[in-house]
C-alpha cells in the first residue's frame, strides 16, 4: 500500500515524493519519508553530490529480473511506452543498449560506497497519474534477446548501413545498366530485322500474287477460266428480235438482243439483210430482207430460229419515228461515231459530227442509225445500228417497272407475242449490262451468198446464241443442214426440195470445197435412225451416215458430194 499522503501543488513546504520503481501494473512506487532520511545520514558528508547516486540500487522488479539503475529520465517512459504500443510493464521491456557493460566511473565508485541493502517498498494502494513528461529525451533501457537466443536486425538499427553511393557501387550499377543497355539494344535490332524481312516477304508474295492475277495466270480467277467454267454447264438465255424499219425507203435493219443471265453479259448480234433463210411454208430460200419484207415478222423469226437453232422470244418492229421518240425520252444518248452525217439541205451544219462521246437527239440517232455513205458495205450501216441500240439502253431504267414505263410512253402497238411488260422486263435486264460495260456488239459472218460458213457457227451460234442445238420439241420436224459441195448450185436446191418434202426442216449450211464422196453426220446417237433415214431420201447409200460432230443449228448434217445425183 502507498499510504504516501497525496501531492498538494500548493503547499511550499511539502517535499516531492521520489519515485523508486513501478509496480506490476506500470504504476509509479514512491519512496516512503521515513526510508528516504537514514539513506540520506548514511552518506559520507565528504561524498561529492552525484546526480546518479541516488539512482543506483532502487527500483522494484515484481518478476524478480535484474532492475536497470535508477533514471531520472525514466518517468517519462512509461509515457513513450503507451505511445509506442509497449503497454506499462516496464519489467518485460528491453533497454535498446546494454547499460551493464558501459564502465562509468562514477557509478562503480557509488556502487563500491553503498554497504545497506535497500528495502523494498509496498505496493501502490492505488494507482496513481504519471507525473507530466520531462523535456528532455529518455536513455533507452536495456532490450533483451531474442527466445532463441539470436539478436533481430532492429536490435543493431544504429549501426551505419552501406553507403549505395559508394564508388564500387556507382561502378558496378553503371556495368549492369550498360550491360543491360546493349542487350536491350540487340534485342530490338533483331526485332526489326524480323519485322523487316516479314515485310520483305509480305510484299514479295503479294506482288507475285498481283502479277498472276494481272497476268490471268493465277488459278480460279483467270478470266478466260471463268469464262470456260461458266460455260461448261447449260445457260439461260433470253433473246428478242428488233426490225428497224425506215419510212423513208423502206430498208430494214435487223438485230438480235441477247440477255445471258448465266454469264451475265448482254450481246447484240447484228443480221446482215444478205443472210439466206429458208421459207418455213414453201422452203424455198431467200434473203432475210426479202423474208421481212414478203414474210412478215412471225414467219421470219421462224425461219431465223431454224437457222441459227436460237429460240427467240418475240420480235420489236421499231419504226425510225419511234427511235426518235425513244431517245428523246431517255434525254439523248453518249456514243462514238465513225462518220460524219450530212444535214438534209446543202450549206446547214452535219447532223452528227465525227468523235468520240458525241451527244445525239432523237433526230440525230435516226439519221446516224440508217447512214450508209458512198460505197461502203452493208456491215458500216450495222455497226452504226447497233451503236445507237447500246446507247439507248445505257440510258434506259434497269428497274422492269420504269422501262415498262418508258416503252407505254411510246405508244407503239407492238406484235403478238410480244407485250410492253415483256419488253420492258427485257430492255432492263440488257440495261443492266450494259451501264457496267458487260455488253457487246458484234455482227455475224455471213458468205456471199449469204450461207453461214465455220467462223459464224462457231464464235456466234455456238458462244453467243447456244453453243449447242438444243433437243427439237414433242413433235417438232429433224433439222438437216445441208452444205453443197458439188460446185453446182442446183444441187442444193434439188436437196433443199427433198428434205422438206420428207418432212425435215431444212437449213442451209452454204456451199463448201468439192468433194467426191456425200456424208451424212449425227452428233447424238439417239438421231442415228433418223440420219439414215435422211440419206435415203437423198438417195445416198446408208454407210455415208457416220457419228461426228453436227453443224450447231442442226441435228443432221448433210455435206453433198461429187456422188449425188439430183435427178
Amino acid at each position: 500500500m502507498n499510504d504516501q499522503q497525496p501531492y498538494d501543488p500548493y503547499d511550499p513546504y511539502y517535499q516531492q515524493p521520489q519515485i523508486v520503481g513501478y509496480d506490476e501494473y506500470g504504476q509509479p512506487v514512491y519512496q516512503q519519508q521515513h526510508q528516504q532520511e537514514p539513506q540520506q545520514q548514511q552518506q559520507p558528508q565528504a561524498q561529492q553530490y552525484d546526480p546518479y547516486t541516488q539512482q543506483q540500487g532502487y527500483g522494484y522488479d515484481p518478476y524478480g529480473q535484474q532492475q536497470a539503475p535508477y533514471d531520472p529520465y525514466a518517468q517519462q517512459q512509461p509515457q513513450q511506452q503507451q505511445q509506442q504500443g509497449y503497454g506499462y510493464d516496464t519489467g518485460q521491456q528491453q533497454a535498446a543498449v546494454d547499460t551493464t557493460q558501459w564502465n562509468i566511473p562514477q557509478q562503480q565508485q557509488q556502487h563500491q560506497q553503498q554497504s545497506a541493502p535497500v528495502e523494498e517498498p509496498e505496493a501502490a494502494a492505488a494507482p496513481a497519474a504519471p507525473p507530466a513528461p520531462a523535456p528532455e529525451r529518455a536513455v533507452p533501457g536495456q532490450r533483451r534477446s531474442a527466445p532463441d537466443g539470436e539478436y533481430k536486425t532492429e536490435q543493431f538499427s544504429f549501426i551505419e548501413e552501406p553507403d549505395a553511393d559508394s564508388e564500387d557501387v556507382i561502378d558496378w550499377l553503371k556495368f549492369t545498366e550498360s550491360r543491360s543497355e546493349r542487350r536491350e539494344e540487340a534485342r530490338r535490332r533483331g526485332r526489326s530485322r524480323v519485322v523487316a524481312l516479314v515485310v520483305v516477304m509480305a510484299l514479295v508474295v503479294v506482288g507475285g500474287v498481283g502479277y498472276l492475277w494481272y497476268a490471268g495466270k493465277l488459278p480460279g480467277f483467270s478470266a478466260d477460266e471463268e469464262k470456260q467454267n461458266t460455260a461448261t454447264g447449260p445457260q439461260k438465255r433470253d433473246v428478242i428480235m428488233v426490225n428497224l424499219h425506215n419510212t423513208k425507203n423502206k430498208d430494214t435493219s435487223t438485230a438480235l438482243l441477247v440477255n445471258n443471265a448465266t454469264t451475265k453479259q448482254g450481246t447484240t448480234v447484228l443480221l446482215p439483210n444478205s443472210l439466206a433463210v429458208a421459207d418455213g411454208e414453201t422452203g424455198t430460200t431467200g434473203t432475210l430482207a426479202k423474208s421481212i419484207a414478203d414474210s412478215g415478222s412471225q414467219s421470219t423469226r421462224e425461219s431465223v430460229d431454224t437457222l441459227l437453232g436460237t429460240k427467240i422470244s418475240g420480235t420489236w418492229r421499231l419504226d425510225t419515228p419511234y427511235l426518235e421518240n425513244l431517245v428523246e425520252l431517255v434525254g439523248n444518248i453518249d456514243i462514238t461515231t465513225n462518220a460524219e452525217v450530212p444535214a438534209a439541205k446543202k450549206g446547214e451544219d452535219p447532223l452528227v459530227t465525227k468523235g468520240e462521246e458525241q451527244s445525239l437527239n432523237g433526230q440525230a440517232a435516226v439519221a446516224y442509225a440508217t447512214y450508209l455513205g458512198e460505197g461502203e458495205p452493208e456491215v458500216k450501216q450495222l455497226e452504226r445500228f447497233g451503236a445507237v441500240i447500246q446507247g439507248v439502253l445505257r440510258k434506259i431504267s434497269e428497274d422492269p417497272k420504269g422501262a415498262t414505263i418508258t416503252v407505254e410512253t411510246l405508244a407503239q402497238i407492238l406484235e403478238p407475242p410480244m407485250t410492253e411488260q415483256d419488253l420492258g422486263a427485257a430492255l432492263a435486264n440488257l440495261a443492266a449490262h450494259a451501264k457496267v460495260g458487260d455488253y457487246k456488239t458484234t455482227v455475224l459472218p455471213v458468205a456471199e451468198d449469204g450461207s453461214l460458213g465455220e467462223k459464224a457457227t462457231e464464235t456466234v451460234v455456238k458462244d453467243i446464241l447456244g453453243g449447242t442445238v438444243s433437243a427439237p420439241e414433242q413433235g417438232a420436224a429433224l433439222r438437216v443442214g445441208v452444205k453443197n459441195a458439188t460446185g453446182d448450185k442446183a444441187d442444193r436446191d434439188a436437196a433443199r426440195v427433198s428434205i422438206i418434202n420428207g418432212g425435215y426442216t431444212f437449213v442451209d449450211g452454204g456451199t463448201a470445197d468439192l468433194a467426191a464422196s456425200s456424208q451424212v453426220t449425227y452428233g447424238d446417237a439417239k438421231n442415228k435412225a433418223q440420219a439414215e433415214e435422211v440419206a435415203k431420201t437423198l438417195g445416198l447409200p446408208v454407210s455415208a451416215v457416220k457419228k461426228g460432230k453436227a453443224a450447231p443449228n442442226a441435228d443432221v448434217s448433210v455435206t453433198l458430194g461429187g456422188d449425188y445425183e439430183s435427178g
